[in-house]
């Protein structure tokens, strides 16, 4: 079955197969020569799902805005072909009068959903696979009690890979664990982070590796850098290239849940800030073997993740001197400033002003810090914002890049912007020269 679990679902003929077929199921649905259906169903049927997808789109993007970041309309418009084909599927049943005939629509009807599923991932790519859509893992996962304990000695060198050379017998994958990090001085109940380990890490002794935190987006979860980010894949290419070295991976819960914005701080909503700044490094070094020196911490992530990354950077250079900021905004946001300050910060404009990451970079230095700034060259609603945030970093004394990569926002330009800084971060952190 693994010749299936890699079947691309965002490139090659997989999409391709799927949409042709959907779009034969769609003619199938509004084929029918019978009267009552092609002069009734089928429009009414249309004008119910065009007032549904506007209800769904006014009520996401203007009442609740669960999100900071706007959904792209083609998303809705492949919500609503969904709808309509569903609307359509029982007056199809009914028109076609035979069982044979009912089954081609429900068959139909299903084919047009599945190309509408796949058309949004493929404005996503969050599943990149077929097994990665069924939740077939492509990566080797142990539980945390099955980790290696400390070494004594360990490997260390400035950089690592001078004084590094990979014994005989060290797995050529790295693996992944879950690891509990409860809010023992913010309070905050995040979920469970994911942690990849690299080859090296299995080794006696071992070399004393950085750690490089990754957050998902909003809404998000830690497990998407390991499905549609396919983190395992670039670091496992990455410590193949390097006697397996690499970073240790900490894939940390930033929201608390799927659907909650706290915006990476201290707030009413939650000590998100002091989580990532104290709870997170306080866990990870109890639980592993790593460099417990600031230089060799980076953290990063992806929309809001690549939001929280430069607050985290700004707020607590000291403990996290390097960032990586995927796609990330202008400012933290809840859609505009008055309800991010009215909602978050009680009203209290100058509390906003304090930790907000572009006042920061306007009124300190930070020459110890350095980061990159990654964006889609598709990526209209994040790159202005991004290119501004570039500008204000360099201006404010920190080592910083900018990357543009083709793709709008999604984990395509994600997961390739983790891949080719990963050098760079890497050197920043003491791994290799």
């Amino acid at each position: 079955m693994d010749w299936l679990y890699r079947i691309s679902l965002i490139s090659g003929p997989l999409p391709v197969i799927l949409t042709v077929l959907g779009v034969l199921g769609g003619v199938w649905l509004l084929g029918s020569s019978v009267r009552w259906y092609y002069r009734r169903a089928v429009p009414i049927a249309g004008l119910i799902a065009l007032v549904i997808m506007i209800a769904v789109w006014i009520t996401v993007e203007k009442v609740i805005v669960p999100f900071p970041d706007p959904i792209e309309m083609s998303i809705y418009v492949w919500i609503g072909i969904g709808i309509y084909a569903v609307l359509l599927l029982g007056p199809r049943i009914k028109a076609g009068g035979t069982i044979a005939k009912a089954v081609v629509s429900v068959v139909a009807t299903v084919l047009v959903i599945v190309t509408a599923a796949t058309q949004i991932n493929l404005v996503f790519a969050a599943y990149p696979t077929v097994g990665i859509a069924f939740g077939h893992d492509d990566f080797d996962r142990i539980s945390l009690s099955e980790v290696p304990g400390p070494t004594d000695p360990v490997v260390t060198g400035d950089p690592t890979d001078t004084v590094w050379k990979a014994p005989e017998g060290m797995p050529i994958r790295g693996r992944v664990t879950t690891l509990p990090v409860p809010g023992t001085i913010s309070g905050f109940s995040a979920r469970d982070a994911q942690v990849y380990l690299p080859p090296s890490y299995f080794t006696n002794p071992r070399p004393l590796l950085p750690v490089l935190v990754l957050m998902a987006g909003q809404p998000g979860k830690p497990e998407d850098w390991l499905q549609g980010g396919k983190l395992t894949a670039t670091m496992d290419a990455f410590a193949r290239d390097h006697e397996g070295l690499a970073p240790v991976v900490v894939i940390a819960d930033g929201t608390g849940s799927q659907m909650a914005n706290p915006l990476c701080t201290d707030s009413s909503q939650g000590k998100v800030g002091t989580y990532l700044a104290k709870d997170l490094p306080a866990a990870v070094a109890n639980a592993f073997q790593i460099d417990t020196n600031p230089r060799a911490w980076a953290i990063g992530g992806l929309s809001y993740g690549g939001t929280c990354s430069l607050q985290m950077a700004t707020n607590y250079p000291d403990v996290y001197p390097t960032f990586l900021d995927l796609s990330g905004q202008l400012e933290p946001s809840l859609g505009d400033r008055q309800r991010t300050v009215d909602e978050i910060f009680g009203g209290d404009e100058a509390a906003f002003v304090k930790v907000n990451p572009m006042d920061l970079l306007a009124t300190r230095k930070f020459p110890n810090s350095g980061g990159v700034f990654v964006v889609g060259t598709d990526d209209n609603e994040f790159k202005p914002g991004q290119q501004k945030v570039y500008e204000a970093a360099k201006a404010a004394g920190m080592d910083a890049r900018y990357l543009e990569l083709p793709g709008g926002h999604s984990f395509s330009v994600w997961s390739a912007g983790v891949e080719q800084e990963l050098t760079w971060i890497s050197q920043r952190m003491g791994l290799i020269s």
